[in-house]
């Protein structure tokens, strides 16, 4: 969670803790104004240098987010670039009305026929919580699409900024979003997040909020010690079930995210094993190695009765474990977890956990992971499209948008894989998650467009390259 200034600006902030914060700066003596200059000014040289040297529109609402995008258009003025405001509404608070008084250049008002290079959006900020009336919806798609590029400030108006939530249909698409002062829900959550383009962030100096949901950050790795062998760096063991195809992904990733052993535990032989994968026959006696570091279960392990053996003799043992796929069709409150654990449900899994555990599962993704983390003692992975990490002790990790690539067939294993190992070698669930779900992106990247999740797993090694320090 973030503690200190370092962290700010990774953190992300309900609308409840940003007003919070903001009052806590002007407790010490900035003003409103003084914290609206910073902010415009900061957006303001973002739009300046995406301009060009092109014309800007700016549209302003009667809020204090009206204020910044006035700040915004006396800032481009200022540095030469050709800029016209258009005010949807006159302003209304304080703030926002000394803004527009400094700006010297033309404003116009909303029936205005203006087309241009880029677009600003300055309508409403992060505290809006209901449907923009027909009139300004109109307003801003009929702006939007006359300007060839478009950029929003703080949060794209029509959206509500805990949730992501679009309050009106119809909304544009945006080509880059610049928060203001702190990151919030919506610029992580779908479906708001997907319209937002590329993320900006403009610090205006609030502090670390404790409490408060973290952007999943690039890990620092670093070589294993020069005394290292491979028990050492972790051994992971993979308990497979019925089918080979899932577990073999988990291994192909596994061997490649820092493990310095993974063994493959199953009653089947498979072809096509890469000979650095060790393969045992005997599930029982693999299970009760002493010098496992931790274990996968879940990936191609069925549901039958054999499968709820395993995933019990898994759980008996005490390790830290990666718990995925069918195993968490099968996990309940009836086999408590005893160990540093990481479920990595999806949207389906995720409903089955809930029933399992009683929950009601009537709330924001976010708080629904957080409750399930709570109930079953475990870190849970939440992923998706805006994949989440939720610990027992409250925090909460956010993930950027990665490749929407990674939507394919064993896409999960591989994930299932990379965390797996990480936890094999240090045996931390929180930071095994993170640097897993870190690596999945990464290697997503790297691997371009229209990968297969071998060819994802295979990428694994130079994600973790991209991420040693």
């Amino acid at each position: 969670m973030p503690q200190h200034r370092a962290s700010v600006p990774r953190q992300v902030l309900t609308v409840a803790q940003m007003r919070a914060a903001e009052e806590a700066l002007i407790a010490t003596g900035t003003s409103v104004e003084a914290l609206m200059d910073v902010a415009g000014r900061g957006a303001g040289e973002y739009v300046r240098r995406i301009a060009a040297g092109r014309p800007v529109t700016v549209l302003c609402g009667p809020g204090n987010n009206g204020g910044d995008g006035y700040v915004i258009a006396r800032h481009l003025q200022e540095h030469g670039t050709p800029v016209t405001v258009i005010a949807a509404r006159d302003p209304g608070t304080d703030a926002a009305r000394n803004a527009r008084g400094l700006f010297t250049g033309t404003v116009l008002g909303p029936d205005a026929a203006v087309h241009g290079e880029v677009f600003v959006d300055c309508l409403f900020g992060s505290g809006l919580t209901r449907a923009l009336p027909d009139d300004l919806l109109a307003l801003l798609q009929r702006l939007a699409a006359a300007h060839h590029f478009r950029i929003t400030v703080d949060l794209p108006s029509g959206v509500e900024s805990d949730s992501g939530r679009p309050l009106n249909e119809g909304l544009p698409n945006w080509d880059v979003t610049v928060a203001l002062g702190a990151w919030k829900h919506a610029h992580f959550a779908m479906p708001a997040a997907a319209a937002m383009g590329h993320l900006r962030l403009v610090d205006i100096g609030v502090a670390a909020v404790p409490g408060a949901a973290a952007v999943l950050d690039k890990p620092a790795f670093r070589a294993p010690p020069a005394d290292s062998h491979k028990y050492r760096r972790g051994l992971l063991a993979i308990v497979a079930g019925e089918m080979p195809g899932a577990p073999l992904l988990s291994a192909e990733a596994a061997l490649r995210a820092g493990a310095g052993y993974v063994r493959l535990l199953a009653d089947w032989r498979p072809d096509g094993v890469p000979p650095e994968l060790v393969c045992a026959e005997d599930v029982a006696t693999g299970i009760a190695d002493e010098r496992i570091a931790a274990l996968l279960v879940g990936p191609g392990l069925g549901r039958g009765q054999t499968a709820r053996a395993r995933l019990s003799a898994v759980v008996s043992r005490g390790l830290p474990t990666v718990i995925d796929a069918d195993a968490l069709m099968l996990l309940g409150p009836d086999l408590p977890l005893r160990a540093a654990c990481v479920l990595t449900p999806h949207e389906g899994e995720m409903a089955a956990l809930e029933r399992a555990f009683g929950l009601s599962g009537a709330a924001l993704r976010r708080d629904r992971a957080g409750v399930l983390a709570r109930a079953s003692g475990a870190v849970v992975l939440l992923k998706g499209p805006d994949s989440l990490i939720a610990a027992p002790d409250g925090s909460v990790t956010l993930a950027p948008r990665a490749s929407s690539w990674l939507a394919v067939a064993g896409s999960g294993d591989v994930l299932a894989g990379m965390i797996a190992s990480r936890l094999a070698m240090h045996g931390d669930a929180v930071r095994a998650a993170q640097e897993g779900l870190w690596l999945h992106g990464e290697a997503a990247r790297l691997a371009g467009p229209a990968f297969t999740a071998l060819d994802l797993a295979r990428a694994t090694r130079l994600a973790v390259r991209a991420a040693i320090a």
